[in-house]
């Protein structure tokens, strides 16, 4: 969904009308996950995917049938059925898709989310599937409190917002875990049989990249690619600004240990020390391997590490905090450039969070897209080898 929430922005400025295709539910391996979304516009324009293209086509007829008619649909996608490998679905599971036509009246609730994902805040929306509330009712939570819109009533309301807060239940609610701080989107049933769609948007993730050099520019424009939030450090006024890194959300002017022990580090943050310098690096990671991040990184030749691993373990750092080290930085890409090199410590990232063994596809047997209603969380740190 964040992606194609700047273009219903700007159709709810513009006074368009639209209707939202959502996934609602998957099975087995299907090729997106709960809150995947794709909107139509009353002129047939479309923004965002359900399935990769597997069953666009379809969702698209069912978007301008529900302009049309005003009222919501939904279909069900199976490899099971004739009619899914009609459409495209011969790539295995299956995935339920629901469309809401927006009226007018919603446009502010749509803008007032586009603007808190764009500015990095939390807000979750709610919105009636079925039940004895009008389907396609509507209501957004933001994180300082504000409340927008209704799902009928006040004590629906009051249960659809508490609601947002809880863990994943065994009421036969379905949808991607809600991970601490991580988006999510689930099916929820309130006690009156009402059936909503919960899609929780988390602030971004932080990137914190160490060092203002040409490898940096490119990891940053990757990781703010990603939906990642970036910081760039450096305590080298003439390099670290923000003309030479335009894609960073924030370029800082201090001594790299000293900002890092004063700044927010989570279990989603990546930290990325690009500077190769015993001076920074060795300071910097000291309090790098003290925080809950989920990557520490950095970079440097296979001797220059060897080199500060001993100069960590003389300043204290015990052998479980070395082994959260990723160094050499990246994976085993072959790649030499700035680009390439970016490409190598997101895949890494991307590895580590996703639980992904960083092979060809064409020489693992595993399912190709994980589930994530089970298994590690967001970010698990595996030792390296």
């Amino acid at each position: 969904m964040r992606d194609i929430l700047d273009t219903i922005d700007a159709w709810c400025t513009a006074g368009t009308r639209f209707a939202v295709a959502s996934v609602v539910r998957t099975w087995s391996s299907a090729p997106k996950q709960p809150g995947a979304a794709m909107a139509v516009s009353e002129y047939g324009e479309v923004a965002g995917s359900v399935s990769g293209g597997c069953v666009e086509s379809a969702v698209y007829e069912l978007a301008r049938q529900a302009l049309d008619t005003g009222e919501p649909a939904g279909e069900t996608f199976t490899v099971d059925d004739d009619d899914a490998f009609a459409v495209g679905l011969p790539c295995g599971g299956s995935l339920e898709v629901a469309v809401r036509p927006v009226v007018e009246q919603q446009f502010a609730q749509w803008s007032a989310l586009a603007e808190a994902v764009r500015l990095g805040r939390g807000a979750t929306a709610v919105t009636v599937l079925s039940g004895p509330a009008p389907a396609g009712a509507h209501l957004l939570v933001l994180d300082d409190g504000q409340v927008m819109g209704t799902v009928g009533g006040r004590e629906r309301d009051a249960e659809a917002t508490a609601l947002l807060c809880l863990p994943a239940r065994e009421d036969g609610s379905s949808g991607s875990r809600p991970d601490a701080g991580s988006d999510w989107a689930a099916v929820r049933r309130l006690t009156d049989g009402t059936c909503v769609f919960v899609e929780s948007f988390s602030a971004p993730p932080r990137m914190l990249i160490f060092g203002a050099i040409d490898f940096a520019g490119a990891l940053a424009r990757l990781g703010a690619f990603l939906g990642h939030r970036v910081t760039v450090c450096d305590a080298r006024p003439v390099f670290a600004t923000p003309a030479r890194f335009p894609d960073a959300h924030e370029v800082v002017v201090d001594w790299p240990h000293r900002w890092l022990a004063g700044t927010e580090v989570d279990e989603r943050t990546a930290i990325c020390v690009l500077t190769h310098d015993p001076k920074f690096d060795i300071p910097l990671l000291e309090v790098a391997l003290r925080t809950d991040a989920a990557y520490v990184g950095a970079m440097g030749s296979r001797r220059t590490h060897r080199d500060r691993l001993r100069r960590l373990r003389e300043a204290g750092v015990s052998e479980a905090a070395l082994a959260r080290l990723r160094s050499p930085i990246g994976l085993d890409l072959g790649g030499r450039s700035a680009q390439e090199t970016a490409v190598s410590i997101m895949a890494e990232i991307i590895a580590l969070r996703s639980g992904g063994t960083g092979r060809a596809l064409s020489t693992t047997t595993a399912p190709i897209h994980r589930v994530e209603t089970c298994g590690a969380g967001p970010y698990e740190l595996l030792a390296p080898t």
